[in-house]
């Protein structure tokens, strides 16, 4: 009877995720959404630096999310959990943890830009995740705000099948409300609360033939949808919710809405979207791994997955998605990955930057706990008799690296202890030594990134940081490899020896090694026969080289692209050894390397600039200087968009040549877009 219950009650759970391009206005529909839902009782804005979800200092001087912020919310008896995710790409890694443990998002597009390159970027993100989406296109009261062309580059650059369940009412200026294709109605927001009412004269025509082609497009997705719409000619209001839900949760459909949150226009009916389309936990796979498969119910054994770690005043927050079991206050867990056993001491239900006590939290519940002092994101909180081990979210690799360090000795060891803390906060941070200089090294995804880590050590711990200029990773790849190429490696200090004898071949993974992306990699296979190097070598052979691709020959970089075949060896009775092969492997492949011809790869960024026409012949000319190449130029109105790839490292500091450039006009973003080789120094 009890898991009925919960069944019943976790089917009415939405975990939902906001997802956007930066200004979008992705954080003013979640501030409509809670002040909708009763949350808060008075709007916040982004602009006045009110918003519940922007609560941290920085976002609210910047006016940008940078940390993904949870909020809990009801809507007609359904329970949110909402995340706030940011939309600037050089914290896309807050946005990858969080769709790790998400069930659902909301896909926000401005309707004058439609799909921009971090909606792109997300978009992604989601999709390898396997994350159902809706799609709202927001500010539809903009001058020159189009939502047809909206739904268009939904289509064309995301290529979902994308599915309008409203028309808007009006345009621009004159926008007040929408047609509800589902239910046949208009609504309209007089006095910025909704009105239900008939569908105007003039949009009756179009109404009834997007409602007939939203049922044509729902019914050759949906077999039991066709069945109706062969029978009756058409499919009644119930049969489409259920079939638009059914298709939404497989990922075969996305439901386009639109509004204008700033207005207060469009809300209510996205909340209702939320609740009639996106999954509730029991909607989702069960969670699997080598050798369980864990479904949404407090009965099964623990599973809870950190996404996120966050220090504050009152002690360290371990944000965690409960899978599979019950997490209650006080029970020790095992963190899989270490071993280690951690007592959970308080849980809380997070609004923002306020909480709420909890004595338990079931399957499907995102919370934050207090207790662990060493679980990091992507570990797993299982019962201690009973380990599973989650697939954790990827991290976002860093490519952008300034010096640190404190402008006073006596502030030395508290920068260290500082920085090991963010890094710890944030994967993608990672801190290292430089081994020529012995400078404290900070690595980021980007300058902003950088920038918002190194002022938040400065205000919350009081430390004077002094930060040298960005220099960005650079990577180096095989052009052309060697064949047969042997190394011994031999040692002997007294008693027993070390001793591999290798013959490797090296060569590019791709045909066209002119262009190698970040994701190429290694690959290492093994030709030997007759047993001349027993199998247990073999492995050892392939974790030296991989040890090797961290430093490669030209400057030291790590190597991608490279693909190692062992083709012979031999090995000695005595002085053989795993150890023995493993550094063997490294120094073989160390060796290979310099003796091929290779290249250095450098980063490269998408840029899509944002500036006034008569400004464009500026824009273009510096784009050039960069090492720019133009992709695309799109003329909206009085603006030009233009799309161009760059180095990363002469992006650093645009933003200032661009003001210039336009009167202080122009704006743009970047997006990652893998490796290239780098000009000969």
């Amino acid at each position: 009877m009890r898991t009925n219950v919960f069944r019943q009650s976790l089917d009415r759970v939405r975990n939902l995720g906001i997802l956007a391009h930066v200004d979008a206005g992705k954080t003013t529909v979640t501030e409509r959404m809670l002040f909708l839902t009763g949350m808060t009782h008075k709007t916040g804005e982004v602009h006045d630096g009110t918003t519940v979800t922007d609560f941290d200092p920085q976002e609210r001087e910047r006016g940008i999310t940078i940390f993904a912020a949870a909020v809990a919310c009801e809507w007609n008896d359904h329970r949110f959990t909402v995340i706030d995710t940011p939309g600037h790409v050089d914290f896309s890694d807050e946005v990858e943890r969080s769709l790790r443990v998400l069930d659902g998002a909301v896909a926000v597009f401005d309707a004058v830009a439609g799909v921009e390159p971090q909606s792109e970027s997300v978009w992604r993100r989601a999709d390898r995740y396997g994350v159902p989406r809706i799609a709202f296109v927001n500010k539809m009261d903009r001058v020159g705000a189009d939502f047809t062309a909206a739904v268009d580059s939904i289509r064309d650059r995301l290529h979902p099948l994308a599915l309008p369940v409203q028309l808007p009412i009006g345009a621009e200026d004159g926008f007040t409300g929408v047609v509800d294709l589902v239910r046949m109605r208009a609504l309209t927001w007089p006095a910025r609360t909704v009105v239900a009412g008939p569908i105007p004269d003039e949009l009756a025509e179009a109404a009834r033939k997007a409602r007939f082609a939203l049922e044509e497009a729902v019914a050759e997705q949906h077999s039991g949808a066709l069945e109706e719409f062969y029978a009756r000619s058409g499919l009644s209001d119930a049969t489409l919710v259920r079939a638009l839900r059914e298709l939404t949760l497989t990922g075969a459909v996305v439901a386009v809405l639109c509004g204008a949150a700033y207005r207060d226009i469009g809300v209510e009916p996205l909340l209702d979207a939320v609740v009639d389309y996106l999954p509730s936990p029991l909607d989702r796979p069960p969670v699997r791994g080598d050798g369980f498969e864990l479904a949404a119910d407090p009965a099964e054994p623990l599973a809870a997955l950190v996404f996120k770690v966050q220090a504050t005043g009152t002690g360290r927050l371990t944000f965690v998605r409960v899978y599979a079991g019950t997490l209650r206050k006080g029970m020790q867990v095992r963190d899989a990955g270490t071993g280690r056993i951690e007592r959970i001491g308080r849980i809380l239900l997070v609004q923002a930057d306020r909480h709420e006590e909890l004595q338990e939290a079931v399957a499907g519940r995102i919370v934050a706990v207090i207790g662990p002092k060493q679980a990091r994101a992507g570990a797993t909180l299982c019962a201690p008799d009973a380990t599973v081990l989650l697939e954790p979210p990827t991290i976002t690799e860093p490519v952008v690296s300034v010096a640190v360090e404190a402008r006073t000795n006596a502030e030395t060891e508290r920068l260290a202890t500082a920085l090991a803390r963010m890094a710890e906060e944030d994967p993608s941070l990672v801190v290292r030594t430089d081994p020529e200089s012995g400078q404290t090294l900070l690595s980021g995804v980007g300058e902003l990134h950088l920038e918002v880590a190194v002022e938040k050590i400065r205000r919350d711990r009081g430390i004077e940081v002094a930060v040298g200029r960005p220099q960005v990773a650079y990577r180096e790849t095989v052009l052309r490899g060697v064949s047969g190429f042997r190394y011994r490696y031999a040692k002997q200090n007294g008693g027993q020896g070390q001793f591999a004898d290798l013959v490797i071949d090296v060569e590019p993974i791709h045909v066209d090694a002119e262009k190698v992306d970040a994701a190429g990699g290694f690959e290492f296979r093994s030709t030997v026969v007759g047993g001349r190097v027993p199998a247990e070598y073999v492995r050892a052979v392939e974790a030296g080289c991989r040890d090797a691709l961290s430093d490669g020959p030209l400057g030291g970089h790590q190597v991608l692209g490279v693909r190692v075949t062992l083709t012979d060896g031999s090995t000695h009775p005595v002085d053989s050894s795993e150890r023995s092969f493993r550094l063997g492997g490294r120094a073989a492949l160390r060796e290979a390397l310099r003796a091929s011809e290779m290249a250095l790869l450098e980063p490269l960024v998408e840029l899509t600039v944002t500036a006034p026409e008569e400004s464009v012949g500026a824009v273009l000319g510096d784009i050039a200087a960069r090492r720019g190449r133009v992709l695309d130029s799109v003329t909206r109105g009085s603006t030009v968009v233009v799309t161009a790839t760059a180095p990363l490292a002469e992006v650093f500091g645009y933003v200032t040549r661009l003001r210039s450039r336009t009167q202080g006009r122009g704006t743009f973003t970047s997006r990652p877009l893998g490796y290239d080789r780098a000009p000969a120094r």
